[in-house]
């Protein structure tokens, strides 16, 4: 008997939060079930984590974002061929598949939203909403990973309690927790002495790099053993580099790109910092946590309330000089920096655990597709 096929469709599967989850629950799950991933533009840059990738057996041609009429014919096409047990979309910018599935009534489906593009960090847009509204309603199931997006869910798009499900992310604390190893900084000049600061982000307007390149700059002359590792990719590459070297010592502010093992650098850090202006449950939070670290973070979404109770005060307002006095605060307090790190590793363990996730969504997964 074939085992149900799950069909994820991603606006991208570039490296980013969704993504490695995804990846964390395909690479443990024990259901009985066969999932494929689609990236609507053609990147699968997350795809190698992946212990056994299927790739959806669609055509390699980007669905055309600038032709809504024609995006939501060729979901059709693809849906109608592939003829996926359940259709699991993530974000706004899978919404042509939602519509295309209820125009042919193919398969179940199932959303997932884990938070807002640059674009609505400050309010959702008038005609989204009502297009959520519209199109979210008529899911069999639509997922939150944070308790504000649950509210939004109910309050603005009128899900339904039995349809809405409330899944905080998960993690793999033993991955994360081993000693300090600096192999993959030391070729950027980074030795045993120097303190670092680090975060983990795809580099797009929304996660605000540039915010805390300028919180460094503050900061940086003060802490002569301070450097800055900012570990990710993307469209502002370019723009941040030339920020980092106008504004702070270049050698003081490292770009890793991305890394697929976020495990083999977070234990490196002394402080995890945060700087988005749009947030729900960073997963990037929560690996720092597993590896003990305290965490500094502009006020947005679940993150005060993630971290542990002694650390939330670090979790304050979007501006630069609030997010400088708080590193600094730790900077100053090697003690503290350790305590807060423990207390965050010891809460992930008990509310986060990959285990729980995984298991959240292997029953879900099955009630849908049989």
């Amino acid at each position: 008997m074939n085992k149900p096929k799950v069909l994820h469709v991603f606006p991208s599967f570039e490296v980013g939060g969704s993504q490695r989850r995804l990846v964390g629950y395909l690479n443990q799950t024990t259901a009985s079930l066969d999932h494929y991933i689609y990236a609507m533009d053609g990147n699968y840059g997350a795809s190698n984590a992946v212990k056994n990738f299927n790739k959806a057996p669609f055509p390699e041609k980007a669905i055309p974002k600038n032709n809504i009429r024609s995006a939501i014919g060729t979901c059709r096409s693809h849906l109608k061929a592939f003829n996926p047990d359940l259709l699991v979309s993530y974000n706004w910018g899978s919404i042509e598949w939602n519509i295309a599935n209820i125009g042919k009534n193919v398969c179940p489906m199932m959303h997932i939203q884990d938070g807002f593009a640059d674009d609505e960090h400050s309010g959702e847009k008038l005609t989204r909403r009502l297009m959520r509204q519209f199109m979210y309603k008529r899911c069999n199931a639509v997922v939150v990973p944070s308790n504000q997006l649950a509210q939004l869910a109910k309050t603005s798009w009128g899900i339904k309690i039995n349809k809405l499900h409330y899944i905080p992310n998960g993690i793999d604390v033993n991955a994360f927790n081993h000693t300090k190893d600096l192999s993959l900084l030391a070729p950027h000049g980074v030795k045993d002495k120097h303190v670092i600061i680090g975060t983990i982000a795809r580099l797009k307007p929304e996660k605000n790099i540039g915010r805390l390149i300028e919180t460094f700059s503050l900061i940086e002359n003060d802490f002569p053993e301070a450097k800055l590792v900012i570990v990710g990719d993307g469209i502002g590459m370019a723009a941040l580099k030339m920020l980092a070297e106008r504004i702070c010592v270049q050698e003081n502010v490292i770009f890793t790109g991305a890394l697929e093992t976020p495990e083999n650098i977070v234990p490196a850090f002394d402080i995890f910092a945060l700087s988005s202006d749009t947030e729900q449950m960073p997963i990037s939070v929560l690996e720092a946590m597993a590896a003990g670290k305290p965490v500094v973070s502009t006020d947005v979404g679940d993150v005060r309330a993630m971290v542990a109770q002694d650390n939330a005060e670090l979790v304050s307002g979007v501006d630069a000089g609030i997010l400088a006095e708080n590193i600094a605060a730790l900077l100053n307090d090697a003690p503290r920096r350790l305590s807060l790190g423990n207390a965050n590793q010891t809460l992930t363990r008990e509310r986060y655990s990959l285990e729980s996730m995984i298991q959240a969504y292997d029953d879900l997964f099955m009630s849908l597709t049989n």
